[in-house]
């Protein structure tokens, strides 16, 4: 445990174009920060659950209640988040849960709720509850409801140098509320034109969110995934480095070992396959070290 810090370094994996390999990277990320010795808190925020699933943790994603759905969507569940927190061989996890499916909409209503207090808004807050799981008329959440997260983790009783967020791949409530909990993000993006349009609507997004909440949001880095050795690959590696050219830009090449580590519930660190990229997920892990003004640890071997 590295001491010196009041609160865990968070970053929120994230971009709502789908098939960038998001979950992939956010896992390896997670693995090699383990691997040189931190502590880390996996939260999977996608309903759909990939990262869950793709370390292990199945069962958890249809575990009754209390999940990660009660403490977002419910303010007096909210401090048993360390309740929900599973074990891995690599990283501490809080799993996503197929309730999850339902808190987009959950957290619209809180949002509305929240809004309805105001004096000048002529709704009944117990109304809109009525729409809602576990939302009440009397909600405690900003007025955007994308604090939820935030102040859960902010409950959290373990310590960690870490918190690695795997946002869902659109965007709405529950990417937001990723992002604004983080404070930072790291994008990962398939070296295809189409990404183009994807990368423009991420920078767009936050910029809103930024401006909704006077909040800033840092990009820590890009992580060109999958890359190949075509023009079109060389060609969007040169537009990522024009469009985010204070930030360092990975490349991770296409390698079928990722998946099959991830099929296996691990990352590339904790797999028995040796494999190449397990370097690049190494330096990123290094540079938010640096970042985030981690001392530098001697690597597990």
């Amino acid at each position: 445990m590295v001491t010196g810090r009041d609160s865990p370094a968070r970053v929120c994996v994230t971009n709502a174009k789908g098939g960038t390999g998001k979950t992939t990277v956010a896992i390896n990320v997670a693995g090699a920060l383990n691997e040189r010795g931190r502590d880390v808190l996996f939260v999977d925020l996608d309903p759909q659950g990939n990262a869950t699933e793709g370390l292990g943790l199945v069962d958890a994603y249809d575990a009754r209640p209390p999940s990660l759905f009660d403490v977002l969507t419910d303010a007096d569940q909210r401090d048993r988040i360390d309740e929900v927190v599973v074990e891995h061989p690599e990283m501490d996890v809080v799993p996503s849960n197929i309730d999850m499916l339902q808190a987009e909409r959950e957290l619209t209503v809180a949002g509305l709720v929240a809004r309805a207090e105001d004096p000048g808004v002529d709704v009944d807050p117990a109304a809109l509850s009525e729409l809602a799981v576990n939302v009440s008329p009397d909600v405690d959440t900003d007025p955007h409801a994308i604090d939820a997260l935030d102040r859960a983790l902010d409950g959290l009783d373990a310590s960690y140098d870490y918190v690695i967020i795997d946002s869902p791949p659109f965007y709405g409530k529950l990417t937001d509320a990723g992002v604004y909990a983080a404070g930072n993000v790291l994008v990962p993006a398939l070296t295809e034109a189409t990404s183009e349009r994807a990368i423009e609507l991420l920078v767009d997004q936050l910029t809103a969110l930024e401006g909704m909440t006077d909040t800033p949001v840092e990009t820590v880095g890009v992580v060109a995934n999958r890359v190949e050795t075509t023009g079109e690959d060389e060609a969007m590696l040169e537009w990522f480095e024009e469009v985010f050219p204070d930030d360092p830009v990975w490349e991770v090449r296409k390698r079928v070992a990722l998946q099959r580590a991830l099929s296996a519930g691990v990352s590339v660190f904790a797999y028995e396959e040796s494999v190449d990229m397990a370097d690049v997920f190494l330096e990123i892990a290094a540079t938010l070290d640096r970042q985030f003004d981690f001392a530098t640890p001697e690597v597990t071997t």
